[in-house]
């Protein structure tokens, strides 16, 4: 889990809680973009293909739901301490914590932007960028990597996030549309493990 090193990073460096929930979206420490040049940026994007059907737009800066959680840099830690609670618990009994949808959740408000709604709110766990977002997580139990929704729920978009066996998370959003059996009770969706937004 050492790709979030870097904002303990930045807090130790001085920078605000704004500019650290913005580094924490991108993925990346304001000091990592400062060696990339336009040029090369440029080049990439000309060598890649036009359309990006797994590409996501950039997610807003970090946002509280009515003053929850206090702190991004604490919330964050604390994810770090419950996946390491969670690996320790597995090496030490071979069984799996069952905590996978907290897990893929506080994932998707540290790395997509989620902002939760409140408890027992059914037919969407929060918003990105303003828009519903049911979130589904998939455990290293399970070996599929398709999921199911009901239908009926108000989501817009649906975030597909996946845990590995590592303990390694990655995660897919998708438009509503995107979805199969929109004439049924439940969607689909799949993530494929070569296809995501988080690198």
């Amino acid at each position: 889990m050492s790709d979030w090193d870097f904002l303990y990073e930045m807090h130790e460096r001085g920078y605000s809680p704004e500019e650290i929930a913005d580094a924490a979206g991108s993925g990346a420490a304001p000091w990592e973009w400062e060696d990339i040049s336009i040029e090369l940026i440029d080049d990439q994007l000309e060598d890649g293909p036009k359309s990006d059907s797994y590409s996501i737009d950039p997610i807003q800066p970090y946002k509280s739901r009515d003053g929850f959680p206090h702190s991004f840099l604490e919330h964050s830690e604390i994810f770090h301490d419950l996946v390491d609670c969670a690996a320790r618990h597995f090496e030490n009994t071979g069984r799996y914590l069952q905590i996978w949808g907290e897990l893929g959740e506080i994932y998707a408000e540290i790395k997509f932007g989620l902002r939760r709604h409140g408890t027992h709110k059914a037919g969407s766990d929060g918003t990105i960028a303003g828009k519903l977002v049911e979130v589904k997580t998939i455990s290293p139990e399970k070996r599929t990597d398709q999921v199911l929704v009901k239908s009926q729920g108000d989501f817009e978009q649906l975030l597909i996030v996946r845990i590995s066996s590592d303990f390694e998370f990655q995660g897919k959003l998708f438009d509503r549309s995107e979805l199969s059996g929109n004439s049924g009770k439940f969607l689909k969706g799949k993530l494929k493990d070569s296809a995501s937004n988080v690198p």
